[in-house]
């Protein structure tokens, strides 16, 4: 990708149902992912809009509710908070983060309803759905498990099969039973709209195809594959329930969309909040009718059919209907996805992360008792790109003390300390450099282009490894030529020596600043620097028709071009310097491994 303040990056981030505390699969599998590639775009200067909200309308939502016997929008509100103050802390810098429980959402989500319906891509038909007899009235699919007749899984969803991903017709559900109460569901009759997949089987396959080269393989086979395995057919997208969209058709009052529909739409209302918060309603339109714009998908691999597969295809089915509905624009079309790099599952202690089990890592109980870089740097590190993960508490300590501390803090600490106290605070001046002290500018220089490209292609863990490989570099180059003792004998060699590691390490702190945000800043400030690497979040109210609802909105963007090298001029007055993560003790692991699965955590 060529680096010009034109290219437009839309960074859309799964949405969280709101109904359950975030763990470190979650954000490992898409919110960091998502975070760090922003990041990285927004410092090479290109046009970035992360967005994304709680999904508010999820039927998970709806069963916590009937379990508490509450509303569903007191689950909705509480969970809602909870996210916007776990990505803060965690520094997810989203240009939005909504909810799909507002009436912006609602407009759009029925916008697209009415184009696909004008373009002839929905139908009405009556199904059997699942039916409690004893509760008298349908249940929605995540309210049924039973076992999957593809593979076998006993805890299948009604929708979707988790383990292989099949999305499941009724007759492939065997042995249902209500998650309510474990009674046995029958199948009943009721009128819905479909969308009418088959019409456009041909257009998904041919916008997947043009992608499969690029794509990774866990997305091309259960998107490309299952499709050539499995033709497209009618799937439903209304729902008879009482919380969610109204279906904008007369008679239809008492049906809502059906969430798998709706969400995804929330990447187009997210970007129309967001443009009409920012006073700049038609903003929008840079990334999602721009024919140069590219659309990054984070989403964990149980999302993959619905973004690679449903939602491409009811892009494709609005065609230029929705525009010309919803903004009075004529002929332009919708972008369709330039990537789903949708990330395999983390596993916790060689264990499936388990929310009933109290089996997890929560989110905002781990930033309680350690800082949110060691975090960001452990998932990344262990990012299941290509296959299941495992978080590990021993791993974890280890990967904190023996690389984030001993390769890249202690470099970077003694360094800046060494100089501090031995040329009164400010950068020394260098001699000629050698040829040693060329080549590992040079390297440094170079890892600004390995790293990015492997950060444009989603390739985040090696992107990391990248870097922490160059602070093992300099570390080999101070191990060498050993300025600690050069100085007693020669202070002029000793000072170039430094200057080159000092140069070396800011350059270091802008490439390990998409992964480790709060300790690149704060080594920012230590060499002198007035001005901030990224920009800061608020916590915002927006009222509308449905009332107010909480946001997270990121202020501020860096100026273009400050993925390069460190400018980094002799005699720069430097600040006191730090240590910037902290060494963990190895009790920790037990007293970590003791609170899994304990009640209240």
């Amino acid at each position: 990708m060529s680096n010009q303040d034109s290219n437009h990056i839309l960074v859309a981030v799964a949405w969280p149902y709101a109904s359950s505390e975030i763990h470190v699969g979650n954000i490992a599998g898409s919110y960091l992912p998502a975070d760090t590639f922003a990041r990285y775009h927004r410092l090479k200067g290109n046009r970035v809009l992360m967005v994304s909200g709680s999904d508010a309308h999820g039927t998970p939502i709806t069963v916590r509710a009937d379990t508490e016997g509450v509303a569903d929008e007191v689950i909705y509100r509480r969970f809602h908070t909870g996210f916007i103050q776990l990505f803060q802390q965690l520094g997810l810098t989203y240009d939005l983060f909504t909810s799909t429980h507002t009436e912006n959402h609602f407009k759009v989500s029925q916008a697209i309803f009415l184009a696909l319906k004008e373009n002839g891509y929905l139908y009405t038909a009556s199904e059997q759905q699942w039916y409690s007899e004893e509760q008298e009235r349908f249940l929605p699919d995540r309210y049924v498990e039973g076992t999957c007749a593809v593979c076998g899984n006993p805890n299948a969803r009604s929708d979707q099969c988790e383990r292989c991903g099949t999305l499941l017709e009724l007759s492939q559900l065997l042995e249902p039973r209500s998650k309510v109460d474990g009674s046995t569901p029958v199948r009943k009759e009721t009128e819905h709209f479909y969308l009418d997949l088959s019409k456009l089987e041909s257009r998904v396959i041919e916008f997947l195809e043009a992608r499969q080269s690029y794509w990774r393989p866990n997305v091309v086979k259960q998107s490309l594959g299952q499709m050539r395995a499995n033709p497209l057919r009618g799937r439903a997208i209304t729902r008879d329930l009482d919380w969610g969209i109204p279906v904008p058709v007369e008679g239809w009052e008492g049906k809502r969309l059906y969430v798998w529909f709706e969400a995804v739409i929330g990447y187009l209302s997210a970007a129309i909040e967001w443009a009409h918060l920012n006073s700049e309603p038609e903003a929008w339109q840079n990334w999602w009718t721009n024919p140069g714009a590219r659309a990054y998908y984070f989403i964990g691999k149980d999302n993959i059919p619905f973004h690679a597969v449903m939602w491409p295809a009811q892009l494709i089915g609005v065609g230029e209907t929705f525009l010309r509905l919803f903004a009075e624009v004529d002929g332009k079309e919708l972008i369709l996805p330039f990537d789903v790099p949708a990330n395999e599952f983390l596993n916790l202690e060689d264990r499936k992360i388990s929310g009933s089990q109290n089996w997890g890592v929560w989110g905002l109980d781990f930033l309680t008792r350690y800082d949110p870089d060691p975090l960001r740097f452990y998932l990344t590190m262990n990012s299941p790109e290509t296959r299941d993960g495992n978080w590990d508490w021993a791993e974890f300590v280890a990967r904190n003390n023996n690389e984030l501390v001993a390769t890249w803090g202690n470099l970077a600490n003694r360094v800046l300390s060494f100089a501090y106290k031995h040329w009164d605070g400010r950068v020394p001046t260098p001699g000629e450099l050698s040829s040693e002290d060329e080549a590992l500018l040079s390297k440094i220089e170079a890892g600004f282009g390995v790293v990015g490209d492997l950060i444009e292609q989603v390739k985040l863990r090696s992107a990391l490894q990248e870097a922490l490989a160059l602070a093992t570099e300099v570390n080999k180059y101070l191990d060498v030529s050993a300025p600690w003792s050069l100085v007693k004998t020669d202070r002029a060699a000793a000072g170039t020596r430094i200057f080159c590691a000092l140069k070396a390490i800011d350059s270091l702190k802008t490439i390990f600043a998409p992964f480790l945000p709060f300790s690149s800043q704060q080594l920012h400030y230590f060499f002198g620097y007035t001005h901030t690497l990224f920009g800061a979040s608020h916590v915002g109210e927006v009222s509308d028709g449905l009332g107010a609802h909480a946001t997270l909105q990121y202020d501020g963007r860096p100026a273009a071009g400050r993925w390069k090298p460190s400018g980094l001029a002799p005699g720069t007055e430097l600040n006191q310097p730090a240590p910037l993560f902290k060494k963990l003790d190895e009790s920790v692991i037990e007293l970590e491994r003791a609170r899994l699965g304990t009640p209240g955590y």
